[in-house]
């Protein structure tokens, strides 16, 4: 079959829109995703239950967090099997607080059909990258263009070697555009690549910068503790960091004590194209557990809200880069024994460490760690009453009862 095809994925940008979680069986165990997008049929036993990940508006096609699994409306699950009933298996599935009738949508068909020279960039797994089940396959994919006349009868497919994809034919991509699915987005890939020479060198540019961002965090990252590269952590874009992504890395530390850091304050800004640190900043939180579902955990709910204050607003990272800084957040979904009679939290950031450097280097420049330290209600009071000198005393006390800068759930408050 020749014809336009196309890449369906999820419009994040829709405000107020939800997120959903991975499928729990009826135990309320967690499946195996990895199932679910190796193109091929996959064994479930009894109905699933799809957490709620972020609450807000229903769409009738959604991605799960952190992987191209679609959940779709029954009446979208309803066109996948008119128009294409061999290339996809329908699992229905419980939507927490819906009830409406919701599909997992299994993609079953896998096609190579990777055009490498018509794509803006390809890499592929090399024999010493240290991964012999992947050498050959795809690495990355970068404005991907596919080969119509490899496609054969498929109207919805995987592509061979870069599963992240979700390839529909014009046919399919019509039907959905026609009953007005939301969530649903679609990018041509069959063709010449839309980008021009300037933007095609632009996107490589960008790409090179973050990749060095990224490069020189982790290699800081690394002195700090084990970074562990197995635990997912949801990827959000947002305009307000400099480099419109949101990243995060979790660190094993000594004595079973997790850090996770924020990964991108200091990317270039993605509108000046040019060399540097971004706001020049890190956050850290550091917690005294070994964390394990960390993508669902308290101390990442709190480090994500006290990131978007810094992002957001200048006056915050001036104050922040400066020394001590006290904010509140919201409460919700943190533990209680956090969160004011008001519902707030409140974080000490800057209290200085023995154990993390203030600082760490990168080729384009110094960039100030700082850290993050949840407070208790009693500790906020004192704040209140005595401002920035209460600041001064806090971190102190901290630093005198061992804990410095570590967030624990189960203390004594210092004051």
């Amino acid at each position: 079959m020749t014809g336009l095809y196309f890449d369906l994925f999820d419009d994040v940008y829709i405000p107020g829109r939800w997120h959903l979680d991975d499928p729990m069986d009826q135990r309320g165990q967690e499946i195996r995703t990895w199932q679910l997008v190796r193109g091929e049929p996959a064994h479930v036993d009894g109905r699933l239950r799809i957490p709620i990940y972020v609450p807000g508006r229903p769409l009738d096609f959604s991605l799960l967090a952190g992987a191209t699994i679609p959940v779709v409306h029954a009446r979208v699950a309803a066109v996948f099997a008119e128009l294409a009933p061999g290339d996809v298996q329908l699992i229905p599935v419980e939507v927490d607080g819906q009830s409406e009738p919701y599909v997992l949508l299994n993609i079953t068909r896998v096609v190579k059909c990777i055009d490498d020279e018509a794509s803006d960039e390809v890499r592929h797994w090399e024999p010493g990258d240290g991964r012999p089940d992947k050498t050959g396959q795809y690495r990355s994919v970068i404005g991907m263009r596919i080969d119509p006349s490899k496609v054969g009868d498929a109207r919805v497919f995987r592509t061979w070697g870069w599963s992240p994809a979700i390839i529909i034919s014009e046919e399919v991509k019509q039907a959905l555009e026609r009953m007005g699915a939301t969530g649903a987005k679609f990018k041509e890939v069959t063709g010449p690549s839309t980008l021009s020479a300037e933007e095609r060198a632009r996107d490589q540019k960008s790409r090179e910068l973050f990749e060095q961002a990224d490069t020189a965090r982790e290699t800081a990252w690394c002195t700090l503790g084990s970074l562990d590269k197995e635990v997912f952590m949801p990827i959000a874009m947002s305009g307000s960091w400099p480099g419109h992504r949101q990243l995060w890395r979790v660190i094993r530390r000594e004595a079973e004590r997790t850090l996770l850091v924020t990964h991108g304050l200091s990317d270039p800004f993605i509108e000046r194209l040019e060399p540097s640190v971004g706001f020049g900043l890190e956050l850290a939180l550091e917690v005294d557990a070994g964390v394990k579902d960390i993508s669902k955990g308290w101390p990442l709910l709190l480090l994500n809200r006290v990131a978007d204050e810094v992002a957001e607003h200048e006056h915050v990272r001036e104050r922040v880069k400066a020394g001590l800084f006290s904010m509140e957040v919201s409460g919700k979904g943190l533990p209680r024994s956090l969160v004011t009679e008001e519902g707030r939290v409140a974080v000490l950031l800057g209290v200085a460490s023995r154990s993390l450097p203030s600082h760490f280097s990168t080729p384009h420049g110094e960039v100030k760690l700082v850290t993050v330290k949840a407070l208790l209600p009693s500790e906020l009071a004192y704040l209140l009453e005595h401002g920035a000198d209460g600041q001064a005393e806090l971190a102190r006390r901290f630093a005198e009862s061992g804990e410095e800068h570590l967030s624990r759930l189960r203390r004594k408050p210092v004051v």
